[in-house]
């Protein structure tokens, strides 16, 4: 069996020589390292490269009991090390609901346990780990990892030095724990104020200012060593409907796709994005077949890397998600995607039936094993350039040493007051004084926390205005209150000199309007604070104060505290437009619009 050191001799120089600037002949000589690597490889383990799978558990080979239950009926393992030993899977992505991701240090052992039991292998090679790190909505990894503003906010403060700042510290902190490839940033320019699924994951609905934006944060993960994935391709901005549960339809024509959701995936290509996760959507301008754009050649081979002279790493969208499973069955799926165009095949919903019907497909010849190799080849020119095949494994030290380091904790509440829009001011009622508002409720939408925020958000806020001198306290209300619930707030408001209300995703007839209305009709002061879609400040036309934080962030949250409390001025633009409740048609407040103090 030959050992780590015996791999990584046959590979000695690969990683310096992938360097940006090296010589032509450099990358060819490293190539047929790389080549020689796949020629040794037995057909089996190059369809396992291909993969970038799930598996419950905190340790790669000591899991909790209900972890391997879960391994078993899901994958037929038990643990993280027997799916590597079975399938040679050349990923593994990393969830909260998976347990993957307790602590920094656990996650660090996770990720040294998982390249030794694949190094241990015949012919063992390391494994990409990756996981969804977007920031703001979407987090994988929380406290004490340090949680920057999330995109949306990013596109409203518009500094391509915050966006490259967020990427090069978030990329430090998930390299300390040997997580390598981030599937961020999200390149869609979302200018369908009703998607359900990308909303504040995406920069903004000006697709230059989109693209300026994915090219600098793919830059700092990459300048910190972690390849960036910008999606989700061909473009998921203008759909109504969630693609993991629906399939959705896009309905540009050709020349808008290219005026529009082409211009950030240009930039992130010129800008050496390491890899391009693909959308489960179907776009009929672009392939009239019906397939989702996960599955069409055209797309994939035809636009990505035809037109756009894309050669890096195409990795799927989740193979679980309904919008890529409704028109095949999940052992027709990962074959197509392979012959669109895909190099990794992401989460299939089960590995044993994607894993063989890839080496049947092989072994029919419906996909030629020069096919694979040329799949394979980018995947480990990709694990070389991160540096993965000399040094696969992490340093304890580095992880309490570099996730949530005070500076880059600070970086980030720098960030977002930089992002927090004011988007009403009636009166200058903002901001706020403890002298003459010194009682303040706060009231409001609790959802969820994104992974490892302290949450709920009233609470997060409540505490913050305490911190800044304010007697605060917090009653949550929820995303749909009752009239007994709006009852009690309206009735706890009139005890207060100013109410502040996070908001969620408001609607015309939904109760959280109803809630801010009453509570306006009290006569005591109302700051509404919109904690995801800027857009409800369209269905608030009674507030004296409204605030966007873009997400339910701590770090989001306490800079809208802070701008209420007058300790910074409000900075941040908005990055969409905002069309008026009752017509749809008109502007309410353009892309570029927020006041200052």
């Amino acid at each position: 069996m030959p050992s780590r050191r015996t791999v990584l001799a046959a590979t000695a120089g690969v990683t310096a020589g992938l360097a940006v600037g090296t010589s032509a002949n450099a990358l060819d000589s490293d190539d047929k390292r790389l080549r020689a690597l796949i020629s040794r490889m037995t057909v089996e383990e190059k369809v396992g490269q291909l993969f970038v799978m799930r598996v419950y558990g905190h340790s790669a080979t000591d899991p909790d009991q209900a972890d391997i239950d879960a391994n078993l009926e899901e994958i037929g393992v038990r643990t993280a090390a027997e799916l590597i030993g079975k399938y040679r899977v050349g990923g593994i992505i990393y969830f909260t609901w998976t347990h993957n991701t307790r602590d920094p240090r656990q996650i660090a052992e996770l990720s040294n346990g998982i390249q030794r039991a694949s190094l241990e292998q015949p012919r063992g090679l390391p494994v990409l780990i990756a996981t969804d790190q977007e920031h703001g909505a979407v987090c994988r990894i929380g406290k004490p990892a340090t949680l920057f503003p999330g995109a949306m906010a990013l596109g409203a403060g518009g500094s391509r030095a915050d966006a490259r700042t967020v990427g090069r510290l978030s990329g430090a902190e998930l390299r300390a724990m040997g997580v390598r490839q981030d599937y961020s940033p999200d390149a869609d320019v979302n200018v369908n104020p009703a998607n359900p699924i990308i909303g504040v994951r995406s920069f903004g609905a000006g697709p230059d200012a989109v693209g300026a934006l994915v090219a600098a944060e793919a830059q700092g993960y990459q300048d910190a060593g972690v390849a960036a994935t910008a999606k989700h391709f061909p473009g998921h901005g203008d759909t109504a409907v969630d693609s993991h549960t629906g399939f959705p339809v896009i309905t540009h024509s050709r020349e808008l796709w290219e005026k529009l959701d082409a211009v950030p995936f240009r930039a992130a290509i010129e800008a050496g994005i390491d890899s391009v996760m693909t959308a489960h959507i179907q776009f009929p301008a672009l392939d009239g077949s019906g397939d989702p754009a996960t599955l069409s050649h055209p797309v994939l081979t035809g636009i990505l890397r035809g037109e756009l002279g894309y050669d890096g790493v195409v990795v799927t969208d989740s193979l679980g998600m309904e919008g890529v499973r409704t028109k095949y069955g999940d052992d027709r799926v990962p074959v197509l995607a392979l012959k669109a165009g895909v190099d990794q095949l992401l989460n299939p919903p089960t590995l044993d039936v994607a894993w063989n019907a890839v080496l049947k497909a092989v072994r029919d010849g419906e996909l030629t094993e020069a096919r694979l190799d040329e799949s394979v080849l980018r995947i480990l020119r990709l694990k070389s350039r991160l540096g993965l095949l000399d040094r696969p494994y992490v340093n304890a030290k580095d992880v309490g040493r570099v996730v949530g380091a005070a500076k880059h904790l600070a970086a980030a509440d720098r960030i977002a007051e930089r992002t927090t829009t004011l988007l009403v001011n009636e009166g200058g009622l903002l901001p706020l004084s403890p002298r003459t508002h010194g009682t303040v409720l706060v009231v409001g939408a609790d959802p969820d926390a994104p992974s490892g925020t302290t949450g709920p958000p009233t609470g997060v806020l409540a505490a913050a205005l305490t911190e800044l001198g304010f007697t605060a306290s917090a009653l949550s209300t929820g995303t749909a209150p009752s009239p007994a619930t709006v009852d009690r707030a309206v009735a706890a408001a009139r005890a207060a000199d100013a109410v502040v209300v996070g908001t969620y995703n408001v609607t015309a007839g939904g109760g959280q309007r109803q809630l801010v209305e009453r509570l306006v009709a009290t006569g005591v002061p109302v700051v509404a604070v919109a904690v995801r879609n800027p857009y409800d400040v369209a269905q608030l036309p009674s507030v004296r104060a409204c605030l966007a934080a873009y997400s339910w962030t701590d770090v989001e949250l306490r800079a809208a505290a802070r701008v209420i409390a007058g300790r910074v001025a409000p900075r941040g633009r908005l990055p969409v437009p905002v069309q008026r409740a009752d017509d749809p048609t008109q502007v309410l407040y353009p892309i570029g619009h927020g006041l200052t103090y």
